[in-house]
């Protein structure tokens, strides 16, 4: 088996394969040999003795905003093998290739929506719970349709192709910088998240919701055909203050005419049933997503970045079973973090447990300490983290973030 990135038309074989194992129902054009051929996506492969391709693994570049910084970070996709060489180790044998090249390349953190959690763990990826998706009835909307009344400050703007897409990215980019894991937007990302290929087949809508003539917030929504009512599947929604995202649910009220159902998918760490005003909030109900995974690439420089107290003063001791350099010891100081070669004298490492160091784990539960998806009293639950001491400490550096995952990929 050999494992490489893939070139020309290795491309739009890898494209090929991925239609067939995704159940995709596509009509190739001789166009699309040119299309994919050419693509510069960090694409690769696995291909057996008689270079056949077998698997492949595309590693999207982002940046993602991680306590409000621009991390360097990958976003793993279109992982397909072919039937007959599965349970060969061709995903496997990629990733021992991709992982250890995207370190090199400089990924802080390394994501991936899996279609088993059980699998990925076995490359370092674990789960983040991103967000709360809500069902509920435009009724349960009522007491907010008041705010987007004829005689309030807030004006509905539609969004038809061609339009420009500056005021959505206006408003995304001052949403985003305060969730995890939210990408740096571009506008071509942006637009792509408006776009729509057929209007009235797709049924895809935009509203941008302005305030005394100011983008404050919007909303992206698809019309599900359903029995006996359509749903009003809400795909992407920012806001950039109270008043403006009580706009997004007055708007969404107003539709009780069209749908009998509204899914409203919200940040991991926005809890609407925690703060709603509505005369039914037991018919709303609320489901965890947990179809998303991230994995730490660089621990000194994850550890650099995230936020921590002026105070800040523990240690870690890491492992990790692909990235080699991940596999140390740090003191984590407000300014700075230290690579450790034993225990460090005068630290508040345990000197009545033996143990080295305040805290022992493996990457994975890193990923999600650091993401803001775990807390200290959640991961003493796990059976790959030891807590020694210093516990106070790590509850402050290590408290529960709020979650935008924004990219598809």
């Amino acid at each position: 088996m050999e494992i490489r990135k893939l070139q020309g038309k290795e491309r739009y074989d890898a494209y090929l394969l991925f239609n067939y194992c995704f159940h995709q129902r596509v009509e190739l054009n001789d166009s699309d040999i040119e299309k994919y051929s050419s693509a510069t996506d960090e694409d690769w492969g696995a291909f057996d003795d008689e270079n056949h391709l077998m698997a492949r693994i595309i590693n999207n570049h982002y940046d993602f905003y991680f306590d409000g910084k621009a991390v360097k970070a990958g976003g793993i996709g279109g992982v397909a093998t072919l039937p007959e060489y599965r349970n060969t180790g061709a995903v496997r044998e990629i990733f021992n290739a991709l992982i250890p090249q995207a370190y090199k390349n400089g990924e802080v953190i390394s994501t991936l929506y899996p279609f088993n959690h059980e699998f990925y763990r076995k490359f370092g990826y674990e789960v983040v719970t991103f967000q709360n998706e809500y069902s509920l009835t435009p009724a349960a909307l009522t007491n907010y349709r008041k705010v987007v009344s004829a005689d309030s400050p807030f004006t509905i703007r539609k969004w038809n192709a061609g339009d420009s897409v500056s005021d959505f990215l206006s408003v995304y980019n001052q949403f985003a910088t305060a969730y995890n894991f939210a990408a740096v937007r571009s506008e071509e990302m942006m637009l792509n998240k408006l776009k729509y290929d057929k209007p009235f087949i797709d049924r895809k809508f935009s509203y941008l919701i302005l305030e005394n003539g100011k983008p404050v917030s919007y909303v992206i929504f698809t019309d599900v055909r359903n029995d006996p009512a359509a749903i009003l599947q809400v795909n992407e929604c920012a806001w950039t203050s109270r008043e403006s995202f009580y706009a997004i649910l007055g708007f969404l009220g107003q539709f009780s005419a069209d749908y009998g159902t509204i899914k409203l998918p919200l940040p991991n760490g926005i809890d609407l049933l925690r703060f709603i005003r509505t005369p039914d909030a037991y018919s709303i109900e609320k489901r965890v997503c947990q179809h998303f995974m991230v994995r730490v690439m660089n621990a000194r420089k994850l550890l650099e970045i995230i936020k921590k107290p002026a105070n800040c003063d523990f240690t870690m001791k890491l492992t990790d079973e692909m990235i080699a350099d991940n596999n140390a010891a740090f003191r984590v100081l407000a300014d700075r973090v230290e690579v450790l070669d034993a225990e460090p004298a005068g630290t508040t490492a345990s000197s009545t447990t033996g143990s080295k160091f305040d805290i022992e784990l493996n990457v994975r539960a890193l990923g999600q300490l650091a993401s803001g998806c775990l807390n200290i009293n959640e991961a003493a639950l796990r059976n790959d983290v030891i807590i020694n001491s210093n516990e106070e400490m790590l509850k402050t550096v290590f408290p529960e973030k709020n979650i935008f995952v924004s990219e598809s990929f």
